[in-house]
């Protein structure tokens, strides 16, 4: 007898593109705007559509596939703890938690580790340790804490963090918000320097602003920071969740800068491009103020995402991925420097390793009634698929195992849709 669910399974592999795309009109929340392509099998860089349509795959599902799709060393590991063990939740230990644990304080050089599922959980996380060690180790007085925030940040979507946004899709009509967050202007030192009072306990700061349109701050930047927070006490958070394993050609975006900062907040990649797994690293002083009963996640820790995660560092390591992005990335932004000195649509093109945005020019786009989407759309039409972001970006970030073959063929249809 087959699983209840045989039926439905069957249909949704004999549907369309077509089909499946108003499916999920109809029954889904419009929360989403994607390109209109369906994705039904993936491997390596590359994804097929229901048809047989194939398709290079250059936004990684924002940077969570940096291993490339079905990484076989990944998936193995998926398969071989699912058959014994899945979940436990941290009312008892398991034997696979442990083993992450140490992994990834030595991938990070931190003491301790704490494992939640999504990004926007260890973002919070985050802000939750923060603000601990600022009343316990920091005494700042009770309900007093502030956290410096930069404008045009994306840290995630949970209630509190929206609450610090300064993009209105993500924050209207979600309020009352969460008090507490102090903004200044990303790239700005001294505006940093200016907003810190006695009650600061932390700088949350993006390496590279990936949401706002891969925003490159000025070299030296987190460095300064690094400085001002040393100087005065309080914490540097670093959201590594987009930059984090490789993405910009170092295993973190801050070692660009040379630079430790107090709390690591890491995703995405992390789960290899199969399995939800985020977590925070700090050292004793600091992760140190959480005590049993004071944070926590059924799911956090749990066997199946750590053996996924091992893995997924193992990939990262044991392929040079890093320095495969510093490579390929450098070669990427040439090409698409190239096209730039060609194109009068492209104004400018930033990034680190495989984290890049083309910025398009808005004036000339405004005044033929574009943006950004209509180029996106046409990428995809020809067989790449990139994302548009704030109307005049694109973003590409393809998995970190793509070829310079991969990309010369990309490049090919880049230069004909954007030249």
């Amino acid at each position: 007898m087959g699983c209840c669910c045989d039926k439905n399974c069957k249909e949704s592999k004999k549907l369309t593109s077509k089909e499946l795309i108003e499916m999920e009109h109809h029954y889904g929340a419009h929360n989403y705007h994607p390109l209109e392509v369906v994705i039904s099998r993936a491997e390596g860089v590359w994804v097929w559509d229901p048809e047989g349509k194939k398709y290079l795959d250059c936004l990684s599902a924002y940077s969570a596939v940096n291993q490339g799709h079905r990484h076989p060393v990944i998936i193995k590991a998926l398969k071989d703890q699912a058959d014994v063990l899945t979940l436990t939740s941290r009312a008892f230990f398991n034997d696979q938690w442990p083993v992450f644990a140490k992994r990834l304080c030595e991938y990070t050089g931190k003491d301790m580790v704490l494992p939640m599922n999504t990004g926007a959980e260890a973002v919070e996380t985050a802000i939750k340790l923060a603000r601990r060690w600022g009343y316990e180790i920091k005494k700042v007085e009770k309900d007093k804490a502030e956290i410096i925030v930069m404008r045009e940040n994306f840290h995630g979507r949970t209630t509190t963090i929206v609450g610090f946004s300064t993009d209105p899709d993500a924050y209207n009509n979600y309020g009352p918000f969460t008090p507490g967050f102090v903004h200044v202007d990303y790239n700005d030192t001294a505006a940093v320097e200016k907003a810190i009072t006695k009650n600061t306990v932390a700088v949350l700061v993006e390496p590279i602003q990936g949401e706002a349109g891969v925003f490159v701050p000025n070299d030296g930047y987190l460095k300064k920071l690094r400085e001002i927070c040393t100087k005065n006490n309080v914490l540097l958070v670093a959201d590594e969740v987009q930059t984090g394993f490789g993405r910009t050609g170092k295993k973190f975006c801050f070692m660009h800068d040379d630079i430790e900062p107090d709390i690591i907040i890491m995703g995405k990649a992390l789960g290899g491009g199969v399995f939800p797994v985020s977590a925070v690293a700090a050292n004793k002083g600091i992760m140190g103020v959480f005590t049993p009963g004071s944070h926590g996640s059924t799911f956090g820790g749990n066997p199946l995402g750590c053996a996924v995660a091992l893995a997924a560092l193992k990939v990262l390591d044991d392929e040079k991925l890093a320095d495969r992005s510093a490579e390929m990335g450098a070669y990427f932004m040439a090409k698409l420097n190239e096209l730039k000195a060609k194109s009068k649509k492209i104004k400018q093109v930033r990034g680190k390793g495989l984290l890049i945005g083309v910025v398009m020019d808005k004036d000339i786009l405004s005044a033929a009634g574009e943006k950004a989407r209509k180029y996106t759309t046409a990428l995809k039409e020809r067989g790449v698929l990139a994302k548009e972001t704030h109307d005049w970006i694109i973003r590409f970030a393809p998995p970190l195992v793509i070829t310079k073959a991969d990309i010369d063929w990309a490049m090919g249809i880049i230069s004909e849709v954007l030249g």
